[in-house]
């Protein structure tokens, strides 16, 4: 495992182009309500029937093995450009071009040309309106895929097309070049002229993904992987940054005007200044770039890290009020969470959610830190299945209030089980899957709320209203069920209760109690000194009772709320409905003593 931070730079040239110019149909079938995008197909001609936005879709799957990525992204190096890139198209942003295709920088347009000048140089330019929502839904997209290849990803703020994504620890998996080349087989998808470099410090990779790395590879700072990906050696920033143009290192205006004047063309020359010197003539600005082309770059705290083990991090492009695009990443890095745990036969047993949040806290602004929340989903039983997983995380996520928007989201597997040895039979049709089942119960759960799925459990009294109750299945567990041949029993609150066993020759009946009961003047007949209930008078009318039956004495609860009760059963008709056996009962001990109506057996 390496100890030295890494990272690679991925970027897509003319992205804006490829996210805004409609795709062509992918072909796509649907998969536990989401649909499974199989291939992101070649950008079509505009006016296509097809969406602009995918929002949806999953990203490309992607093998990461070594010979199968770099076969691919060998074959897309070759592959012809895209059709948009090989006409004119420009992006328009109100009246002014932002993005050219390779055909219209062929033709002397760019970025920053009215609409009217460039339509001057070229009659047949095509114009497309900028629109960062479906740009936005793009770089969410790449993101996803790119989660595939490495567990930290984020899109490069203000940059369309580039991407920072971690590159440590990938030793025991191929090393980096292995790397480099899983992310231009995802890369090139989108064009084939997609450059990936690893390097110590962002400077440093975005560099190599601009310049010809053949000078660097012959002077051994940097090597080249099966696919074409730049790899620079660690600490050897610097000496691949010497012969680079000005233009590649990031600095002030000032700064770089001055250097300039000076005839100071090259980083390395840059490199060779004194830093007393260049702090006293071009200030902290001019310090700062020098130490970029120093190989220091201070923008590492710009990547999403996760340093625990199976764990995936990933910045969203732009701070997301809505839980949507969260989801489409919980989804990648659950795919990719749960094929580690395959490999190593293990399933996840408790998922940890982290949402950094965009409101910094903090007394002084250098010290505020960014502010994430935690929430974990625990499996009633373990599972190496990203479809039950996911249905949990987004059950968990739809119950999730924001107090802000959201700018980073963390997948982590925080406790694992050994993977169950259980399959099923193709032929069987009484083998159910217990995985698929959790996950349809997750979906009413997540439609319906949290306690929209119950299970009936039975308690320990003798008071019928609180013999049984419904309890939620996510804290009672879906696999702790009722051991065979128990009876349990809904409570009051929908009004069901469980009944004693029959007599023989009985009929079995449901006991439906009102909730809660209801007081009811009762006439009364005395029997050798007993009170027995002869008829009740129900909602303004009277009921008659027949082959009365009683008393049965309850009791009990005398540590907490005392209750004494005398029951009787009767038939009678209520509402003018057939006549049922009606269930009432005197409460002797309490302030509401009298009589009420408990329900009626169905």
């Amino acid at each position: 495992m390496q100890s030295v931070w890494r990272v690679a730079c991925v970027r897509i040239p003319r992205f804006p182009i490829a996210a805004l110019w409609q795709p062509a149909p992918p072909v796509a079938r649907e998969v536990d309500g989401w649909q499974l995008a199989l291939d992101l197909g070649v950008p079509a001609k505009p006016g296509s029937s097809t969406g602009r936005s995918r929002r949806r879709s999953e990203p490309p799957r992607v093998d990461a093995a070594p010979g199968d990525a770099a076969r691919r992204a060998g074959a897309a190096s070759r592959a012809p450009k895209p059709e948009w890139d090989a006409r004119p198209v420009a992006i328009v942003e109100g009246q002014r071009i932002t993005t050219v295709s390779a055909a219209g920088a062929a033709k002397r347009l760019r970025a920053g040309m009215t609409v009217a000048e460039a339509r001057a140089r070229c009659a047949d330019l095509t114009l497309v309106p900028h629109d960062w929502a479906a740009l936005t839904d793009a770089i969410l997209r790449v993101t996803a895929a790119l989660v595939g290849a490495s567990p930290q990803v984020t899109p490069a703020s203000g940059a369309p097309g580039t991407w920072w994504v971690g590159a440590s620890g990938f030793d025991a998996v191929g090393g980096e070049a292995a790397l480099a080349d899983a992310l231009l087989a995802i890369a090139r998808a989108w064009h084939p002229e997609a450059r990936v470099a690893i390097a110590d410090a962002c400077v440093v990779a975005r560099a190599a993904t601009w310049g010809d790395a053949t000078d660097a590879v012959r002077r051994g700072v940097a090597t080249r992987s099966a696919s074409g990906g730049v790899v620079v050696h660690a600490q050897a920033g610097a000496a691949y940054l010497a012969p680079a143009p000005l233009a590649l290192v990031p600095m002030d205006a000032e700064v770089r005007e001055g250097l300039v004047a000076l005839g100071l063309e090259t980083a390395g020359a840059f490199a060779a200044l004194d830093a007393g010197d260049v702090e006293a003539r071009w200030g902290l600005e001019g310090l700062a770039a020098w130490r970029l082309v120093h190989g220091v770059d201070a923008r590492r705290p710009s990547l999403v890290r996760s340093d625990r083990p199976g764990a995936v991090a990933a910045e969203l492009p732009v701070p997301a009020a809505t839980l949507e695009p969260v989801l489409f990443l919980v989804r990648a890095a659950l795919e990719r969470l749960v094929a580690g745990l395959v490999t190593d036969a293990r399933a996840a047993a408790v998922v940890a959610i982290t949402l950094t949040l965009d409101d910094a806290r903090g007394a002084l602004p250098e010290r505020r830190r960014a502010h994430t929340v935690t929430r974990e989903v625990r499996c009633p039983a373990p599972l190496a299945r990203v479809a039950p997983l996911f249905e949990r995380c987004r059950a968990l996520l739809d119950t999730w209030t924001l107090p802000a928007p959201v700018t980073a989201v963390e997948v982590a597997v925080t406790a694992t089980a050994p993977m169950g040895g259980e399959q099923g039979g193709l032929l069987d049709s009484a083998w159910r899957d217990p995985a698929a089942a959790d996950a349809a119960l997750e979906r009413l759960r997540a439609e319906l709320g949290t306690q929209a799925v119950v299970r009936p459990a039975l308690r320990d009294t003798h008071r019928p209203e609180g013999a049984g109750v419904w309890e939620d299945v996510a804290v009672a567990g879906v696999a702790a069920r009722a051991t065979p041949g128990a009876e349990a029993a809904p409570s009051l609150d929908d009004g069901f209760a469980p009944e004693p066993a029959p007599a023989e020759g009985d009929m079995l009946g449901a006991l439906r109690l009102l909730a809660p009961a209801a007081r009811v003047e009762v006439e009364v007949e005395r029997t050798a000194g007993e009170e027995r209930p002869r008829a009740l008078w129900w909602a303004g009318r009277r009921v008659a009772l027949a082959r009365v039956q009683g008393p049965e004495r309850l009791g009990g609860d005398w540590w907490s709320s005392p209750w004494q009760r005398d029951y009787w059963r009767g038939e009678g008709a209520l509402d003018g409905d057939a006549p049922a056996d009606l269930v009432l009962f005197r409460d002797r001990q309490g302030p509401e003593r009298g009589w009420y109506l408990h329900g009626w057996v169905d």
